[in-house]
Order: structure tokens, then C-alpha cells, then sequence
């Protein structure tokens, strides 16, 4: 089903041909661009209320700005879908998201318009920056725009950016999309300093008439410029009682503007393409904005829904025949609560993702113990190493892509000290239709090479009870990571009892022989399933769930290596440092030697699409496997498995 865009957006296949219509008709086109995407978003799925709120914002700069020499940062990317629209994309934007269609996100080899690729926070204003000094030294004169969410204006990176830009004379505006809304609503001091500044009736209506009686003056030169700054400066100061935060930082400060008002964001847009040096504009936005459901209702739910009817608002959800397995994260999130429960020391951290990570579980019921830290993930870990310092028992919980940027305070903060904060990285391995901004890769390589540290991932539910268990109760120093994946597990039935495991203790699945496949977390279930089929094939591999990749179960190891010559390991992580790299240099270090296949994330950047097409391309599905153990057993695949 191809969705049909309106008369004016029809025609619009690049921003050249936007800049073709009168200003007037531009109302128009925000109408048919916001219509267009709620029309693909509910047939087809995808990030909703960023990309609504800023309709009017996007179609001003693609009007106003001479684009893509003019280069346009947006910041994380959920906001982008109007501009791919508009830039050449609207006839396939119903493959977004979908496996082998556009990214969800901008991307630099995708489109000369998506200047800058994003998928994390708060980068945009660095990026701008960099721009706009490599063109400042190479005499190239172009505007650079970065825009970003109030949200992201939260991370520490945007904060470095715009102190960098602030003592530059970079042709920068940074533009600040204020909804009050990351994911999960804003949390901290500055979205404090926002909405003071947003609400303030006596600010707005005095910059108002002050800035249309210093526009006269503009004109006379130069120090009537001087004059209309050291104005503006006063009464920014003198009506909000305090300094303000952005020309603190030496960046020219313009706004609050309504972000839904295109024709006033237009002329102000205008305005600033001719003012140097580097600013920021302050829009005011609506998350969901022209969609009622989104705009009243819950925004964290409309960030992106899924599939819905546009008429009613109805989400739609398969409703199952039998119960189903929970989510990994919701039985973390209850879990934790439960472990709470019983112990007093165990607190909850999460930068910016408590719905995502379901942290909320324990906002809810214990609001003093769990925290909520903003876009701020090197934060979060300090923040956990300080708790800990006191004698309490932090659980961090971080998506395993967005823990890569607090890998400094990890080592530094945690590690060096040996300091027993749990990390609960959720996402581990492949996220999906979110693609390689957001897999989470790399966290077995990069945590198992840090010493004091324990790396640990469940196969099932039950596991991951019995880890969370094992890391609050006392122990030495260490830190102990729990990785799982996006999604459900396998256990309807999954509130079992908590038991203590041995660190560094696997299990033996299946007995078997000639080959044996060594798994780590739930995509060992894969591996049960592979050899179901195995078995009809007359196939027999053992299976073995390790559950640590660190430390090993040395004993386990010793036996299987004495037992097979053959062997395979399987993980939802990069095969480059990971599990299986852990595996042979076992190998090395005691003198075996056997064939060993690892199954994995190769040295690849791997796009997106559904989990399972994605495991299926890397060749570590449950046919991946079979077609693995098939071959180290010198036996062809039946017909039947081979046509699949």
C-alpha cells in the first residue's frame, strides 16, 4: 500500500522545487507533510511524535536555506522524517526502517542531504562546528545548522560543543527544539531553565516590542549594533533575573519562537543567515503536534507506536493465543523491584530510558531508590561509582550501544577502583529496525578486556533472575555485567525462585558428540532448536551454555577441549575480541587444539532490519548452526534445508 502525498507535496522532490512556491503556500505544505507522515507511520510503523513536532521547522529551513551546500545537522534523528521526505525520498519513504529500505536515522552515503549520520544524542552541534571551521579555513562560505532537542541538550557533548563554538566566530546557528520531551519526559535543572524562560509572559511580550523598536536602528551601522547587543543583553537579563545560560556561553541568544508558526520562522530564519558568528534560536515545539492522540495523550507511547489507526488512535497489538514470554526488560524492571525489596542498599540508575529499560517499574514503587539521570550516560556510571563508594548496590542500566560512551568512566570510575556496580545492558546484540547506530555490538569485547570486571548473559528469564540475585549479594570489589537482548524470552512462566550462581560457571545443555556448539545468552536457545533439527538428520552436537564470558568456566573448558576436535561458538556480538576470541585464546593458553568456527557480528557495520533477518544474514540463526554443524561434520543439507 502506497500512500498518496498531497497535491503541493507531489511535487516537491527536492527543496529547490519547495523554494518554488510562494511563502504563502507553505501553511499548506506543512499540512500535507505532517498528513503524510501519519499516514506511513500507522500503515507502516516508525518514530512519530519528534518527526510531527517539527513539520513547520523543517520546511522553513529547506525554504529558507540553500541546502545541501548549506549543511544540516539533526541531532539523534527521530526528528528527520519530513526532511528525508523532501529531499528526493517521499516514493520510497515506505521502506523506512524496513530491512534493505532507507535508515530510520540520516545517513551520510543515503542522501547529500544528511550531512552528518546520528542515531546517539547531542552530537549535532560538535559536527556543525567542525563544519563550519573546516569551511571558515578552507574560504568556503556556507551556513551550518544543528538541530537539536531540548533532550539531547541534556548530554555533556552538547555542552562542550557549544562551549567550543562560543569562543569561535564559526558561522554556526544552533537551533534548540524545545518540547520538553527526550523519549520519556526531560528531567533535571535545565529543562527547569526552559520552561522558565518559555513562560515568562513579561519576557516574551518586552523582547517582542524590543526587538521590532531595535530593528529600526540596525541600520545606522555599527554602533547602533553595539547598543541594540548591550539592550538585548539587559533585558534578557533584567526580566528572567538571572544571566542567560546560552549567552553565558557567548552565543548570540534569539527566541523563544513558536515552532509551529512557519511564516514568523521563516522571517526569522531569514534574518539570521546574515548575522555571524555563532547563535541559537530557541523553538518552542508540540511532540505529536497535529495528531490529537500524540498531542494529549501519552507522548513517551506516540514516540513510536507501531502500526495504529489514524482514525481512532488505536495501537495495534497482536493479541496472543497462549500467554507469551514477558520482555527481558520488564522482568529486569520487576526483578529489581523485588531484589529491592529484600535488600535495602539495591538503588536503580538510568540515563534517559526508564519506560525503554522499564527502571520505571521502580520509580513507581520506590521513587527515593531509583533515578532517572537525564541523556547523561558517563553520569550514570560516576553517579552508580559514588553510590557505591557509600556501601550501596547500584544496578545501571544502560542500552549496551549508549554504555559505549561511558566506557572512560567504566574502566576509570568503577574498575581501577573496584567498585561493585552491576551494569544491566539492555539491547545487547542486534536492536532491529534502529540499525548499526544502535546494535549493541561491541559490549562483550569491550567490558570482558577490563580487569575487576565480571561479564555475565542469561539464556532465559530464570538466568537472568538468578544473575541479578548473585550480583547485590557481597563480593570483593568487581563489577558485574548482565547483557540481554531487545525483546522477549522464552518463559511464559518466568517468576521463578532467585537462586545464587557460582561466578564463572556454564551448564551443559545437551550431551553429544563429534561436535560441540558453545553458547552464550539467549541466542543460545537458537542452538536447541538447531539441533531438534539435527537430530532428524541423524546429527547429534553437544550444546553448552557458558552464561560467563568472564571469567570462563575453566573446568568446563578443559573437558569439552579434551572431548571434541570440533567446536563452534555462538554470540549476538562482534566475533572480533568477543566470546569466541575468549574461547581460543583458552585454547592457545592450554595446548588444545581443535577446529573452532565462531559464529557472529563480523567486521562489519550491518544495517538494519528485524532481528531475525539480521541473525540470518550473519549466519548465526538456527540455520545458521545447522548449516555450521553440517559442515564441520562433512554432511550435506537435506533438500529441504537447503532451499530455505
Amino acid at each position: 500500500m502506497l500512500i498518496e502525498p498531497g497535491p503541493l507535496l507531489s511535487k516537491i522532490d527536492s527543496p529547490a522545487d519547495l523554494k518554488q512556491l510562494d511563502q504563502t503556500q507553505l501553511v499548506k505544505v506543512c499540512d500535507e507533510l505532517r498528513q503524510f507522515i501519519v499516514d506511513n507511520v500507522s500503515v507502516y510503523g516508525g518514530h512519530f511524535g519528534a518527526s510531527l513536532g517539527v513539520v513547520e521547522l523543517t520546511v522553513a529551513l529547506h525554504y529558507i536555506f540553500n541546502t545541501p551546500k548549506d549543511q544540516l545537522v539533526w541531532d539523534v534523528g527521530h526528528q528527520a522524517y519530513g526532511h528525508k521526505i523532501l529531499t528526493g525520498r517521499r516514493d520510497v519513504f515506505h521502506s523506512n526502517r524496513i530491512y534493505k529500505g532507507l535508515s530510520g536515522f540520516p545517513k551520510r552515503k543515503e542522501s547529500d542531504y544528511d550531512t552528518f549520520g546520528v542515531g546517539h544524542s547531542s552530537t549535532s552541534i560538535s559536527a556543525a562546528l567542525g563544519m563550519a571551521i573546516a569551511n571558515q579555513y578552507k574560504k568556503d562560505d556556507r551556513q551550518h545548522i544543528a538541530v537539536i532537542g531540548d533532550g539531547a541538550m541534556t548530554g555533556g557533548l552538547a555542552f562542550e560543543g557549544m562551549n567550543h563554538a562560543g569562543d569561535t566566530n564559526a558561522n554556526v546557528l544552533i537551533i534548540l527544539n524545545d518540547n520538553c520531551m527526550s523519549i520519556d519526559p526531560n528531567v533535571g535543572a535545565l529543562k527547569d531553565y526552559l520552561t522558565d524562560v518559555t513562560t515568562s509572559h513579561t519576557y516574551n511580550k518586552a523582547k517582542d516590542d524590543v526587538w521590532k523598536l531595535l530593528s529600526k536602528f540596525s541600520k545606522f551601522g555599527k554602533s547602533a549594533q553595539e547598543v541594540i547587543s548591550k539592550v538585548e543583553h539587559s533585558m534578557k537579563s533584567l526580566l528572567l533575573k538571572q544571566s542567560n545560560l546560552f549567552e553565558a556561553l557567548n552565543l548570540r541568544y534569539f527566541g523563544p519562537v513558536d515552532g509551529h508558526d512557519v511564516h514568523h520562522l521563516t522571517n526569522v530564519l531569514k534574518d539570521l543567515k546574515d548575522i555571524p558568528g555563532p547563535k541559537i534560536l530557541h523553538c518552542v515545539t508540540v511532540k505529536g503536534k497535529g495528531y490529537k492522540p500524540a498531542e494529549e495523550g501519552n507522548a513517551t507511547k506516540w514516540h513510536a507506536p507501531g502500526k495504529f489507526d489514524k482514525v481512532t488512535g488505536e495501537v495495534f497489538k497482536k493479541v496472543p493465543d497462549a500467554p507469551q514470554p514477558p520482555k527481558y526488560q520488564d522482568v529486569f524492571g520487576h526483578t529489581l523491584v523485588e531484589l529491592a525489596e529484600q535488600n535495602d542498599k539495591v538503588m536503580g540508575i538510568t540515563p534517559a530510558m526508564p519506560s525503554g529499560s522499564s527502571m520505571n517499574i521502580m520509580m513507581k514503587a520506590m521513587p527515593d531508590r531509583a533515578f532517572d539521570v537525564g541523556i547523561a550516560e558517563q553520569h550514570a556510571v560516576t553517579f552508580s561509582a559514588g553510590l557505591a563508594t557509600q556501601g550501596l548496590i547500584p544496578f545501571c542500566n544502560i542500552y549496551s550501544t549508549f554504555m559505549q560512551r561511558a566506557f572512560d568512566q567504566v574502566i576509570h570510575d568503577v574498575c581501577i577502583q573496584n567498585l561493585p556496580v552491576t551494569f544491566c545492558l539492555d539491547r545487547a546484540g542486534f536492536a532491529g529496525a534502529d540499525g548499526p547506530t544502535h546494535h549493541g555490538a561491541y559490549d562483550i569485547a569491550y567490558m570482558r578486556c577490563i580487569p575487576n570486571m565480571i561479564v555475565a548473559a542469561p539464556m532465559n528469564e530464570a538466568e537472568l533472575r538468578n544473575m541479578m540475585y548473585t550480583s547485590q549479594l557481597p563480593r570483593e570489589g568487581q563489577a558485574f555485567t548482565i547483557r540481554y537482548p531487545r525483546g522477549t524470552g522464552v518463559m511464559p512462566e518466568w517468576r521463578t525462585e532467585m537462586k545464587k550462581m557460582t561466578i564463572g560457571t556454564g551448564r551443559k545443555i545437551a550431551d553429544g558428540e563429534n561436535v560441540a556448539i558453545l553458547t552464550i545468552g539467549h541466542i543460545g536457545n537458537y542452538a536447541v532448536t538447531a539441533r531438534e533439527q539435527l537430530a532428524e538428520e541423524g546429527l547429534n552436537p553437544a550444546h553448552y551454555d557458558m552464561r560467563f564470558v568472564k571469567p570462563l568456566d575453566e573446568e568446563l573448558l578443559h573437558d569439552i577441549f579434551r572431548n571434541f576436535k570440533k567446536v563452534i561458538t555462538v554470540e549476538d556480538g562482534c566475533v572480533m575480541g568477543g566470546f569466541g576470541s575468549a574461547v581460543l585464546e583458552f585454547m592457545a593458553d592450554n595446548g588444545y587444539a581443535a577446529k573452532v568456527v565462531r559464529l557472529g557480528i563480523p567486521d562489519a557495520i550491518v544495517e538494519h532490519g528485524t532481528q531475525e533477518q539480521l541473525h540470518g544474514e550473519c549466519n548465526f540463526d538456527v540455520a545458521g548452526i545447522a548449516k555450521t554443524v553440517r559442515g564441520l561434520s562433512g554432511v550435506k543439507a537435506p533438500s529441504s534445508a537447503s532451499s530455505n
